[in-house]
Order: C-alpha cells, then structure tokens, then sequence
C-alpha cells in the first residue's frame, strides 16, 4: 500500500528515532606474526610423536570513548623429543566500534564475542604457517570464549572479595 497522503501531498516522514546500541568490526587485521623452525632441516627426520603447547592471550585497549582494539595472540610450540620443531606466533588483532552500551555489556562484548570474530583469521594464519613451514597441516580446536570469560568473572569476584576481607581484617588508623 502506498503511503497515506494529506491533502494530495505525501506524508511527512517519522522523525528518526535514536540509534539504538551499536557494536561493529571496523577493521580487522594482522598486528604481529612469528614462524621459528630452529631445528629445520634435522627436524624433518626426528622420530616421536609431537608434542604441543598451545597459549592464548586476549588484551584489550580502548582507543577513543567507542572504539576498541582487540588482540587476540596465538603461541603454539610443537617439540619432537627435547627439540623444537616449530614455534609459530600470531597477534591478531580488530577494531571495534561500541556505542550506546553499558560498561557491563561491553565487558561481555570485549571478553566473548570479540575474540570470536578474531579467532578463525588467527586459526587459518597459524595453520598456513605450519604448512609453508613444511609440516602437516594443523587446525586449532575451537575454543568457548563464553566459558573463559566466564571463569575470568569467577577469578575477579574471588580477587574482590579477597580484598575486601583484606581491608576488613585491616587496623583502623590512627588507633593505637
């Protein structure tokens, strides 16, 4: 249906209502990355099953009052025996925009969906420079963001209360 008209003339449109809340990628990208094969070409004839260490770090800075960057750092450690075989490092990094949300939501927000977003361009680095480093291919699990954010509120809610019994324990000053 067409839209309602006064007089003959078409009716003013609704003023715009606010924006509501925003979260946007704004850009995403490679900020550091590190391929060692210190043992090459030795390592290639080593037997033993490998072993690996992952790491994951996530850090974030918040550069203006609605934007964040993200990095999520990726180190994986692969030995054969006592050598190592390959040591690859990536810090994948986004920024992202936040409007219009409470500093609980964007909490969330940083802690969960953020290194989502990033974590499959830091999978696909690190496996493709295991490949052009000649070996297997290597795909990193899945990882549950939610899950870890989650055990990052427990560990700030018992650093909370730690401290508060460590002020409550505290003699008042001035008291002698």
């Amino acid at each position: 249906m067409s839209d309602e008209t006064t007089n003959g003339a078409a009716a003013p449109a609704a003023p715009q209502e606010a924006a509501g809340p925003v979260f946007s990628v704004e850009k995403i990208y490679v900020k550091d990355v590190s391929f060692e094969s210190p043992n090459s070409p030795a390592i290639f004839s080593e037997g033993g099953q490998p072993d690996l260490q992952l790491n994951l770090n996530q850090r974030v800075q918040r550069l203006n009052e609605n934007l964040f960057e993200v990095s999520l750092r990726v180190t994986l450690t692969c030995k054969v025996g006592e050598k190592t075989a390959y040591v690859v490092e990536v810090d994948q990094a986004g920024a992202f925009a936040m409007v219009g949300l409470q500093p609980q939501a964007i909490d969330v927000l940083l802690g969960t969906q953020c290194p989502h977003i990033l974590f499959p361009y830091a999978r696909q680095l690190v496996s493709d420079l295991i490949q052009a480093g000649g070996f297997p291919p290597f795909l990193l699990q899945p990882i549950n963001f939610d899950a870890l954010y989650a055990e990052t509120l427990r560990q700030r809610q018992q650093q909370a209360a730690a401290s508060a019994e460590a002020g409550a324990d505290a003699p008042a000053a001035g008291n002698a």
